[in-house]
């Protein structure tokens, strides 16, 4: 059954050798079943509700990729969309988690939509190769960026002749006030690297050190190892949250759970967010925003792992971008995969991917879904973690969303920093990821500079329609932000 279901032997592969791939990869991703509760859960979200919708959007995600495309592949919540969830949707935009729950579901449907019409592939063409690699890179600077935030590695100093607002209210110099929830400075604010004199940094310091260490020497499973080992050593450092209720915890998970189910779609989620004409802009261009980085990341994955193990054929990759129906292996996977950010929004969590370290399973010979099969059983097993939430500190988990950044960084080497008309438009992307805290913002600014440059040089048919619309909507956002 087994064997003609997934084509076991069509595929050079074996049970045994697929069993052994799927717990490989599981191994290899399970920390993100403690990393996106701990991100999320800084909107306000409840982290042991995001624990359970975490596991069931893996759980979805992977068995649709495996029982309907037939690959060897891991689908979770995204550490780069929980990054963009949290600080540029919630934190930046100030949208609340219901209604960011709802753009992900948006975000899903759309991308089925474009999938099932081939729009998708217009997109993808429309785009400059160089501005995917740049967009690829900016956003692994900006989890790197929020890793060394939140693991206390960087100070900010603030000059008081620096703050414009205190509690969203301006701010006089030598006024006082009783308490501050919120603080905006002007560009004056200088970032210091920490004096690591406080419990957390310190274990932050070492949990990265183990984790670097673990890596360079390819230890399987480096990144779930380091999170256990670091929470173990944060315990006589005073750092680790020792106090464990099992039943709690677990009566506690359903209940959350429950509190976040379905509120992409309620009164207060994604039906809240279109009452003007510059909120349905905002939204538009944020839906955009999170369909573009995701498939981008998705086809990269694909393509890069795909290609050297044969999962992906040249002829496979020619039927993508040139064929209409959905014969292609990757046109199924890029199926599986908005499908599951569609159930991710429902479930309550951020947008899915389709994980990179699917690589080492696939290093492990996996080649058919039922490698995806097994991973999916791994993450349904994994509800038994769940008194481990509340106990896993955040110094825990920052060291892997820098090493993630990291590893992110080779992108920049498909960029042609030789040639200006490219650099320009690619620093900005990247850059404007990182530092203004917003994928969106990246993705704008270099559009807005490419669609300049080219413009100026009379190269108006590098320039794809598809590009013109997406820059214009962008400018129209910047202005109407100006003039709020």
């Amino acid at each position: 059954m087994l064997e003609r279901f997934f084509k076991l032997s069509e595929n050079n592969t074996t049970v045994k050798t697929e069993v052994v791939a799927g717990l490989t990869t599981f191994v290899a991703m399970a920390y993100i079943i403690f990393l996106n509760p701990a991100v999320l859960s800084l909107t306000g979200m409840p982290s042991q509700g995001v624990f359970l919708a975490t596991i069931l959007t893996a759980v979805t995600g992977t068995l649709i990729i495996g029982l309907f495309a037939n690959l060897p592949y891991a689908l979770a919540p995204s550490i780069g969309m929980q990054a963009m969830f949290t600080y540029t949707i919630v934190f930046g935009l100030g949208y609340t988690w219901k209604q960011a729950l709802g753009m992900v579901f948006l975000v899903g449907l759309v991308d089925v939509i474009i999938t099932l019409t081939k729009v998708r592939s217009l997109i993808v063409k429309a785009i400059p190769e160089q501005l995917k690699h740049a967009i690829a890179a900016g956003i692994g600077l900006f989890i790197a960026y929020i890793g060394l935030k939140n693991a206390g590695f960087l100070d900010f100093i603030i000059d008081p002749s620096n703050i414009i607002s205190i509690n969203n209210q301006p701010y006089t110099p030598g006024a006082g006030v009783k308490s501050i929830e919120s603080m905006m400075a002007n560009g004056g604010v200088t970032p210091a690297v920490s004096t690591f004199q406080s419990a957390p940094v310190l274990l932050a310091l070492i949990g990265f050190i183990i984790l670097v260490l673990l890596v360079v020497s390819n230890v399987p499973g480096a990144f779930l190892i380091s999170v256990i080992v670091t929470t173990l050593i944060g315990i006589p450092m005073g750092v680790t949250n020792t106090h464990i209720d099992a039943l709690g915890s677990f009566s506690a998970t359903f209940h959350d759970f429950g509190d976040i189910f379905g509120q992409a779609l309620g009164k207060d989620g994604l039906w809240s967010m279109f009452t003007t004409p510059k909120s349905i802009l905002v939204v538009v261009l944020t839906v955009f925003s999170m369909g573009l980085s995701g498939l981008f990341d998705a086809i990269g994955t694909f393509i890069g792992t795909g290609m050297t193990t044969g999962i992906f054929s040249k002829a496979d990759q020619k039927e993508f971008y040139e064929g209409k129906g959905f014969k292609s292996k990757m046109d199924r996977g890029l199926v599986a995969d908005t499908f599951a950010t569609m159930f991710a929004g429902i479930f309550g969590t951020s947008n899915t991917t389709t994980f990179i370290e699917s690589t080492v399973g696939i290093k492990a010979g996996g080649r058919t879904g039922l490698t995806s099969v097994v991973i999916a059983a791994g993450f349904l097993l994994s509800i038994v973690a769940a008194p481990l939430v509340g106990v896993i500190p955040s110094a825990a988990t920052a060291p892997i969303l820098i090493i993630v950044g990291i590893s992110m960084m080779n992108e920049f080497k498909a960029i042609d920093w030789d040639d200006l008309e490219v650099a320009i438009p690619a620093f900005f992307t990247s850059a404007f990821m990182a530092f203004s805290y917003s994928i969106s913002y990246g993705i704008a600014a270099g559009f807005i500079f490419y669609v300049l440059i080219k413009s100026v040089k009379g190269k108006f048919s590098q320039i794809s329609p598809i590009l013109w619309v997406i820059t214009i909507l962008f400018l129209l956002n910047f202005i109407s932000i100006a003039l709020h």
